[in-house]
This record gives structure tokens, sequence and C-alpha cells, in this order.
């Protein structure tokens, strides 16, 4: 009975940890954040700025710019919310040139 229970105690702290953890390596939607970014972000990174796409940068790089976007010169002009920006994260990350599926095209 008392194995049970610390089992069981431990599947749970287990999975807890696991969620835990999806949520913080990202948990954005991709799919979404594709059509943010061209939303978004292309509308300058495609004519004023240089043309960025996702495989322009490893997924470490991606991890790197983003874990600080107050360094981002345009980050100030931004008109995305927080759940926008990890989605438009996600993507970038999902799709760099280093990812299982790197895009192909932005």
């Amino acid at each position: 009975m008392k194995s049970k229970l610390i089992l069981a105690v431990a599947t749970a702290l287990i999975t807890v940890f696991a969620v835990s953890m999806a949520f913080a390596m990202g948990g954005g939607n991709a799919r979404k954040g594709k059509f943010l970014y061209r939303k978004n972000c292309r509308s300058c990174h495609g004519t004023t700025a240089s043309d960025m796409s996702p495989a322009d940068k490893t997924q470490a790089e991606w991890t790197a710019l983003f874990s600080d976007t107050g360094k981002i010169k345009c980050s100030p002009h931004w008109t995305v919310n927080e759940k926008d920006l990890n989605d438009i994260f996600t993507y970038l990350h999902d799709y760099a040139k280093d990812s299982p599926s790197p895009a192909k095209c932005s």
C-alpha cells in the first residue's frame, strides 16, 4: 500500500515537472506564429530592414535573441502582446536552420 502511494506521488511530480518544462521551453503555437510573423514582422523586415527568415539563425541564436527582447532594435515598435510574441518565437525557433524542418522560405 505504501509503495503504491509513493509511486502515485512520484508519477504526479514527474507529470507536473514535464508540463512545466513544456511551458518553460516556449510552448507557443508555431502555426499562429507564422501568421503573426508575416503580419507584423515582414512588413518591416521585408521592405525597409534586412529580409529575415527563420532559417537565418540557429535555434540557439533565436533563443538568445528573444531572451532579452529589449535589446532588439525594433522592439519598441512592436504591437504584439506576450502570447503572440511567444508564438512568433516558437515559429522562428521551430523552423530555424538547425531544426529538424528548417524553413524553405519565409
